[in-house]
This record gives C-alpha cells, structure tokens and sequence, in this order.
C-alpha cells in the first residue's frame, strides 16, 4: 500500500469531523426505525465510516449512548417548553417535540435502557419538569385547582398519552385528516378550560 494511501485509509477509518454527533444521528435514525433494541455500536461506527471502537471513546457502551440520546432529547424538550406562552401551547410543543422527535422520545421514558444518575441526564431532565411546573404555576389555581402538582401530573399525561397515541399510530383513524396540534388544543379545552389558555 502506497503511503498516499495508507493516510487515505487511516483518515477514513480513524478521524471525523463530529464523531459524537455522527454516531447519535445514525443511532436515531436506527430507533426511528427499528427501535433502541436494533442499536449496535459496531454498526453506528461502520455507518460513520471510523473504526468499530471509536464510539466507545464517546459513549462507553450501548446504555451510554441511549443515555446520551434520552439527554439531548430533554434538553430539546426543555427548549421547546419554555418558549410556551401558556400551558396549552406548552402541551402542544410537547406533542410537536414528540413528533418530530421519535426517537429521542421513545428513548427518554424508557429507563431500563439509561444510567439514571447520569448528571447530563438528570440535569436535563430537571430542566424539562422545571419548564413544564413554570406553565403550570403560570395558570391562576382558580383554573387549576389548589394542587400545582396534580395539576402539572394531569397536563403531562395528557399531552404524553396523546403524544405516545399518535406516535403508535392508534389515533390514525379518529383523527383523520384533522391537525393534531388543534386536535390537542380542543382536548385541553374541554379538561382545563382557561386554565389551558
């Protein structure tokens, strides 16, 4: 081999601009499609084109990446909830982040795949609930009732319940060709009334 190209080689194999994000750009496109049991690292690093052991230099292990994964996903998730101008709006963002963000989602509430004491994790997800209990707390308790906390547990699993039905596909036929974003906003409204303005 010609040392022209043996670097070639060793380029392709051995350096890439943004390892990391490679890897977990081809890591969700995987669960996308086949779900975070389908993720190999031997093949996230052939798909990136670097040896089979240059992931492990960034994520350790499969659970590492998942970790990863479910981290940047509440870092999004925190994003899109604090732009909210109520809760409503912060209900439909959470369903518009699941959306467009499949993979993220199914891996974030699957904590049998993740480190829990991850502090990128748990840092993350700290600032996701944090962003949720300010949509809350922004709703007058004559709205909401006197519990903050229950009221927050109800807008979660409202818009997480939807958000999973739509990803599975079981609303398909009920819904139509109707948007599901405006689908949501008349499910709050009818539970929370102004309190979802």
């Amino acid at each position: 081999m010609s040392p022209s190209n043996s670097t070639s080689a060793d380029r392709r194999t051995y350096h890439h601009g943004d390892l990391r994000r490679a890897v977990l750009s081809a890591a969700l496109d995987v669960i996308a499609a086949d779900g975070p049991g389908a993720l190999s690292l031997r093949d996230l690093a052939r798909r990136a084109g670097v040896s089979h052991a240059a992931p492990a230099h960034h994520f350790k292990d499969r659970t590492g990446l998942l970790t990863a994964i479910a981290a940047e996903g509440f870092g999004l998730l925190a994003d899109a909830l604090r732009e909210a101008p109520g809760l409503r709006e912060a209900g439909v963002r959470y369903v518009r982040f699941a959306r467009e963000h499949p993979a993220h989602f199914q891996v974030m509430f699957s904590p049998e795949l993740l480190r829990a004491e991850d502090l990128e994790l748990t840092t993350a997800r700290a600032l996701a609930g944090d962003a949720l209990n300010q949509a809350v707390a922004g709703v007058d308790p004559g709205d909401r009732g006197p519990d903050a906390r229950l009221a927050g547990m109800a807008a979660w699993s409202l818009a997480h319940g939807y958000a999973t039905l739509l990803l599975g596909h079981n609303l398909d036929s009920r819904m139509g060709e109707e948007d599901p974003e405006d689908t949501f906003r008349a499910l709050t409204a009818m539970l929370f009334h102004s309190a979802a303005d």
